[in-house]
């Protein structure tokens, strides 16, 4: 069995939809139709020594003859040969409603790329729902098509440093305070004047719990307690952050908490975790707990940023972000997330106001 590829062209011209094309097919197609190795090339617009040389290639690289090579006599497919044809009729017959619906998808994509009005913006960003909604009412709205990949706010960030996106999102409590995680996380990788922070939204972080909450959770500290089994989120991500930063206002230690070296990917994860049975409570935002039928412990409420360059604040992508996030049709719509508020929503906001460890001079060394 033979390996299948399948590829695309693109075209300066439009012409009539087409069906996937293999250059082996077409020589064959023609040697059948013309009698000779030469006709065929004529027919192609090829000359004789590159059909005669990409026929012995394929017969090569197929271990298979695929013409009869009587001198003298008119070149014919070999069995083998008849059959490549025969498949190929079979196949174009039986996948044609597939390869116009490919083709028509693959034209409306690549038409983004040839429309003026239209941009596309790379976000590399930590989970989240209100996002995901983002992504949608952005394609519809302003013809902004969202580039979404989600990972971690710290590997967000280092993508946006590492110039693999144009803005990355990440989320914090409210005015972390100086020495605090956050801090000693984020303050390496945004540097003021460098960086410029769009405010996008507030959500609530809490337990996600069974529905009715039968264990009875309130706190953190409750976590600490021997009948339960707590989920965590990866390390490197916002809420792992935040997850360490209540254990240790807790007094607690990781030891403590049974199941806090059990790690999932995501809200969603760690949500359907709950749901299943497997955990008692885990950290999450609360749209993905209310989304699988589980009560929800709100702990706190925490700041959902954009961040990008300060070089590509004013490119055309991130101004129409902007205005629509500063708009009220969405800001309506993420109101309607259990959890979310907007908060300065599409606003420009001072990185030291809102993170604001660099307010703080550093404690001068004592003279020994």
């Amino acid at each position: 069995m033979r390996n299948i590829e399948l590829s695309y062209a693109l075209r300066g011209v439009s012409g009539p939809p087409g069906t996937i094309h293999n250059p082996l097919i077409e020589l064959l197609q023609a040697v059948r139709e013309h009698g000779s190795i030469a006709a065929a090339a004529q027919g192609l617009g090829r000359s004789y020594r590159h059909v005669w040389g990409e026929l012995k290639r394929w017969e090569g690289e197929l271990g298979r003859t695929l013409i009869v090579w009587d001198k003298g006599q008119p070149a014919r497919l070999t069995e083998f040969g008849d059959k490549l044809l025969w498949a190929e009729r079979q196949a174009q017959a039986r996948l044609a409603p597939q390869i116009e619906a490919l083709h028509a998808d693959l034209e409306r994509a690549f038409g983004v790329a040839f429309d003026d009005g239209a941009h596309v913006l790379t976000l590399h960003a930590s989970h989240d729902d209100a996002l995901a909604n983002l992504r949608a009412f952005a394609s519809t709205h302003a013809r902004l098509h969202l580039d979404v990949r989600f990972m971690g706010s710290v590997d967000a960030i280092a993508s946006l440093n590492a110039g693999r996106c144009t803005v990355a999102g990440f989320h914090t409590p409210p005015q972390p305070a100086p020495g605090s995680l956050a801090e000693r996380t984020y303050r390496p990788l945004l540097q003021p004047g460098r960086h410029k922070i769009i405010g996008f939204a507030r959500r609530s972080q809490g337990l996600a719990v069974a529905r009715g909450n039968p264990l009875r959770l309130r706190s953190f500290d409750d976590l600490a307690r021997s009948n339960v089994r707590y989920v965590n989120r990866a390390r490197g991500t916002g809420t792992r952050l935040l997850a360490d930063d209540l254990l240790d206002r807790a007094g607690l230690q990781p030891a403590q908490v049974a199941g806090w070296d059990r790690e999932e990917p995501s809200h969603a994860a760690v949500a359907q975790a709950v749901a299943s049975g497997s955990a008692d409570a885990g950290l999450a935002i609360e749209a993905v707990a209310r989304g699988r039928g589980l009560d929800f412990v709100p702990l706190l409420e925490e700041d959902y940023y954009l961040v990008c360059l300060k070089s590509v604040l004013e490119e055309a992508p991130a101004r129409t972000l902007r205005g629509l996030l500063a708009g009220s049709d969405w800001q309506e719509q993420l109101r309607r997330l259990p959890g979310y508020a907007p908060l300065h929503s599409g606003e420009v906001l001072s990185l030291r106001e809102q993170l604001p460890w660099w307010r703080y001079a550093a404690t001068p060394k004592r003279a020994t």
